[in-house]
């Protein structure tokens, strides 16, 4: 995977686990560690590259949250995250099938492996693209709970014998993504299964720093209301983004790459 980061003019950078501040999202909760935090993604430090004028990066590192555990979380998991400057979102995708495509070429001398008794073709000219809203149609036409849906009926039937990218996400669902400009009720935003098992996320990135600001102060209330642990205001992240192009980015766990090549059922098989 390095070597095709390489070749396609990536550099890959190193950024700190110990951060001052994590970004405000809802739900996601990470450890207090000395004065900051142990980053549950490098993903505003990886902007911060951006501003300062690396147009394309990448990083394989420990990341951690609070309360992940079971067949397919951990608590310290491994995130290959990943951007480019000047790319949208569909590209990133375009991207990533590739590389999965090599990555799988490279190992097995194959595109077509075995996960769990079942074939999956991962070629990039076999994966497919669901809306979300075309996904709920197909797979939940009875309505329900967004999340409880997503969780139940849609994420199960995602990436059967072949990559599965659910893009467009509603606005709400996507903090750090910008509006869709041909359908602003969406956020451009993908989402990569494969087995029914998510593996990336990646947004066309929100570079509109009042548009941010309104998110992350959204979420700090969600966060509040909630009862979870409040984060320091990012201010050097705003800072970096008056100076941020248009890009993609990508998060893709590691781990569970690595457990569908193993053709492993539990995140513990691939990790100490």
């Amino acid at each position: 995977m390095r070597r095709f980061f390489v070749s396609n003019h990536f550099l890959e950078v190193t950024t700190p686990s110990l951060i001052p501040a994590p970004a405000q999202e809802e739900y996601i909760e990470t450890l207090r560690a000395a004065d900051g935090f142990l980053r549950p993604s490098p993903e505003l430090e990886m902007k911060m590259l951006l501003s300062a004028g690396f147009d394309r990066i990448f990083q394989f590192g420990p990341c951690w949250r609070v309360d992940e555990s079971g067949r397919r979380h951990k608590r310290e998991f491994t995130m290959l995250e990943y951007y480019a400057a000047n790319w949208n979102y569909l590209e990133l995708r375009d991207f990533t099938g590739a590389l999965l495509e090599r990555a799988a070429q490279d190992i097995f001398g194959s595109v077509v492996i075995d996960y769990r008794g079942a074939a999956i073709d991962l070629s990039a000219a076999a994966a497919e693209t669901l809306t979300v809203e075309d996904a709920y149609r197909r797979f939940a036409p009875d309505g329900g709970g967004f999340d409880e849906a997503m969780v139940l009926k849609v994420e199960p039937k995602l990436g059967r014998g072949r990559q599965t990218y659910l893009a467009d996400y509603p606005a709400d669902r996507a903090a750090l993504a910008r509006r869709k400009p041909s359908d602003p009720a969406v956020a451009e935003r993908w989402e990569l299964y494969i087995a029914g098992l998510e593996l990336a996320n990646a947004f066309g990135e929100l570079t509109d720093i009042s548009e941010q600001r309104r998110r992350f102060a959204a979420a700090a209330e969600v966060r509040a209301a909630n009862g979870l642990q409040p984060y320091p205001e990012a201010t050097w992240f705003f800072e970096a983004l008056e100076n941020m192009p248009e890009a993609a980015g990508a998060a893709l766990g590691f781990d569970r790459l690595a457990m569908i090549f193993c053709n492993a059922d539990d995140i513990a098989e691939v990790g100490f």
